[in-house]
């Protein structure tokens, strides 16, 4: 038989206008003491989650803090943990759907890579992009070949850093400063590019 603290059933209130009604209060023990436990015990979880979905260390750290932003003003320490966690999760699909509408310019809560690629790239009408990829394009004919490698796989392919590492065949800490050099090497000559 499980020891586990179990919620009390019912309570005896008396209501408001002073007449006794039985009401249902779930009393559970399995709840966090305080915000600061709220966010130890929560952290490297919605880290980890943001992480996998935008594949970048600034990205996934600012998000992480805009769900406790977020979550923080309308959660209630008396909820289950459960209900907290389930809370958080909530904030975080809704955070990360806004950071891909800012981003993107569509809501996106989830990716799946195959049927939210198609998603993405086939719209029944287009929209004006200007000349955006005339200019991305000329930049990036007029940089070296590597850097023209590493940005197209991180950037158009969306890659991660150790994908392309390993499809250039070098390492890690390479491919690092090489996409460091080479968005510095685009930035010059996007100023040169540009109207």
């Amino acid at each position: 038989m499980s020891s586990a603290p179990r919620p009390s059933a019912f309570r005896h209130r008396p209501d408001s206008d002073n007449t006794d009604v039985a009401r249902l209060c779930v009393v559970n023990a399995d709840t966090y003491t305080d915000w600061e436990s709220v966010y130890r015990d929560n952290v490297n979880r919605l880290y980890r989650l943001m992480y996998a979905r935008v594949g970048n260390r600034p990205d996934a750290e600012d998000l992480t803090s805009e769900v406790f932003r977020t979550a923080l003003g309308p959660l209630r320490l008396a909820s289950s943990k459960g209900e907290v966690r389930s809370y958080l999760l909530v904030t975080a699909q809704t955070v990360l759907a806004s950071h891909w509408r800012r981003t993107l310019g569509v809501t996106v809560t989830s990716i799946d890579p195959e049927s939210d690629l198609e998603a993405l790239t086939d719209r029944s009408e287009p929209e004006e992009v200007g000349d955006a990829p005339q200019r991305a394009a000329k930049v990036l004919a007029s940089l070296p070949e590597r850097y023209r490698r590493i940005l197209e796989l991180r950037f158009l392919e969306a890659c991660s850093i150790k994908e392309t590492a390993h499809t250039m065949q070098i390492s890690v800490s390479n491919a690092k400063v090489l996409q460091h050099r080479a968005l510095r090497m685009a930035a010059k000559a996007g100023l040169e590019v540009s109207p």
